[in-house]
């Protein structure tokens, strides 16, 4: 699955895609160079270039390699749902946060639904809770994603009720949904000391002390931010104990992604703890 540092290159990529497959079904077609069109913020093509990082080489990713692994001419593994209708995910999301944007496909379950709840946060439309075994698990949706837009509409600005509209009248099969990858979430890479610790110490998920010169110390880990993931796995609405056997039987490097509570509490605090608790998916992408 490729990722691009933001929607205008991802519309980008695909128009000189298309361009570039109309050129090559002519038997003899002429000289070609794709002429993109103007970009929305109407800066020049070499402007923008110093703008935007190269692709092949965006936060560190290898995303040439990437988009190798997980093309989209690719047809992956198809899902079935109780109605025969089919959710499409782009396989083998990275589990460290990019804040990439990339391309989903998704359908609805016998029930007609997504499996997913979201809440809004300076404007934006944002995943907060992902139903484990729903088509929106199974397409790499997790908590933090910011939903940008549905079948070509935009949703910045729309409330919760006005997107959940949008996805009721959407058909079962083949919802296009474009998602920035978790913009208020980071991931640090932490390694074990010799006693097998990193480092923190948390309460109901919640970071509360750093210990001195340990490696969440070294890494920038903060105090007041939220345990979202551990290696990718999902832990939200896990009890602690689970939380330190996870991180117990890691290896010696473990990376941990998190949120600062303020924001954390802002996302769920229209959502019953026992939702998170019971129905939230823990897979690890």
């Amino acid at each position: 699955m490729s990722l691009y540092p933001s929607l205008e290159d991802l519309k980008l990529d695909e128009f000189v895609k298309t361009q570039n497959q109309i050129a090559q079904q002519n038997e003899n077609p002429p000289p070609f160079m794709a002429i993109c069109p103007p970009h929305p913020s109407g800066m020049d093509q070499e402007s923008l270039g110093a703008m935007y990082p190269i692709l092949n080489d965006y936060l560190g990713l290898e995303l040439s390699i990437l988009a190798q692994n997980n093309s989209i001419d690719t047809l992956p593994k198809k899902i079935e749902s109780k109605n025969n209708s089919v959710a499409i995910p782009f396989h083998d999301i990275p589990s460290h946060v990019t804040n990439g944007v990339r391309k989903l496909v998704l359908c609805k379950d016998g029930k007609g639904q997504i499996g997913l709840k979201m809440s809004t946060f300076n404007n934006g439309i944002f995943v907060s809770v992902v139903i484990q075994d729903s088509p929106a698990a199974k397409a790499g949706l997790r908590f933090g994603d910011q939903i940008l837009q549905i079948n070509e509409v935009f949703v910045a600005g729309m409330s919760v009720d006005k997107v959940n509209k949008i996805f009721r009248e959407c058909s079962v099969n083949n919802i296009s949904v474009i998602v920035r990858d978790r913009p208020l979430e980071r991931t640090i890479n932490l390694y074990k000391d010799r006693a097998g610790q990193v480092g923190f110490q948390f309460k109901n998920g919640k970071i509360n002390n750093i210990v001195k010169d340990s490696s969440a110390a070294r890494n920038g880990v903060l105090t007041d931010h939220q345990l979202l993931e551990v290696n990718g796995q999902n832990i939200i609405g896990m009890k602690d104990k689970q939380i330190v056997d996870i991180i117990a039987n890691a290896s010696d490097s473990i990376s941990i992604t998190i949120i600062p509570v303020s924001i954390y509490e802002h996302m769920i605090k229209k959502i019953a703890p026992s939702l998170i608790k019971n129905i939230m998916d823990h897979s690890t992408i």
